[in-house]
């Protein structure tokens, strides 16, 4: 099945959409989920996107997910295993290759956990990178139409750039 690359103008229903979301896993999960955030780009102000809520949760151990499969079922979530991913567990919300949301737990202690939220608040308060990402988005998809695993991959050597600069700060 081909997993095309739609991109898509900024939605500002995306925010309110998460907090929703955001609310439903609060009240299945158990207290060791520390804290829930809206990451990828429908989390950025203004940024296009593929239509894709990304939510991202931390714990103290990863180990501790195997507890959320069954309560996040009930949201729709199913758990989907990811070999190449060792330090991150993965739920998809819809469809297989066409999931409405996407949620991600990380140990709280982990480099995967700082970095997804340096880039989200690097490109929330650095707007000419927010810009230049936005434009390599919708160019890599002009390019890599039917092929997202080549899209996301295309897309790592800025977002490492702008992780970079934002340890710097």
């Amino acid at each position: 099945m081909v997993q095309e690359v739609v991109i898509e103008a900024y939605n500002s229903d995306w925010i309110q959409e998460f907090e929703s979301e955001k609310k439903k896993i609060s009240q299945v999960l158990p207290s060791n989920a520390i804290q829930i955030e809206h990451i990828g780009s429908t989390s950025i102000m203004g940024m296009p996107s593929k239509p894709i809520l990304d939510i991202a949760i931390s714990v103290k151990n990863l180990d501790e997910t195997d507890l959320f499969v069954e309560r996040l079922r009930t949201l729709e979530y199913v758990y989907v295993p990811k070999l190449e991913f060792p330090n991150r567990r993965f739920f998809r919300k819809g469809e297989r290759k066409k999931g409405t949301h996407h949620l991600h737990v990380y140990e709280q202690s982990s480099d995967e956990w700082r970095n997804i939220l340096l880039f989200r608040n690097y490109l929330r308060s650095h707007p000419e990178q927010a810009t230049a990402y936005a434009e390599l988005k919708k160019h890599l998809a002009s390019i890599y139409v039917e092929d997202r695993a080549t899209y996301t991959q295309m897309k790592a050597p800025f977002i490492q750039s702008m992780i970079e600069l934002a340890q710097k700060e």
